[in-house]
């Protein structure tokens, strides 16, 4: 790993620091709280796939954009359905359990 070396006593980087330098690139997912722009979101054209994954308590939808992957919760059970019969037709949707 950069930085260590045992003689002149340097540390590794914590794990905590390693995520905050994966954070601040593009591998970090990002979360939308609005319904309107998750559908903005999926009609872009570098949108490649929609994940529904569906829990006890909420419905999570994963759009797959090329730099990031952004996430909408949702926690009521008949906006998720109206929300997925939205969702682009040409967008490749998979549902997980």
């Amino acid at each position: 790993m950069p930085g260590f070396d045992p003689l002149l006593g340097l540390s590794r980087p914590s794990n905590a620091a390693l995520y905050r330098r994966e954070c601040l690139s593009h591998e970090c997912p990002k979360q939308i709280h609005e319904i309107k722009d998750f559908l903005l979101t999926a009609r872009r054209k570098d949108a490649k796939s929609v994940k529904i994954k569906k829990n006890k308590d909420n419905v999570k939808f994963k759009v797959r954009c090329s730099r990031y992957l952004y996430t909408l919760v949702i926690t009521d059970k008949e906006k998720a359905d109206k929300l997925k019969q939205s969702l682009p037709p040409g967008l490749a949707v998979k549902e997980l359990k």
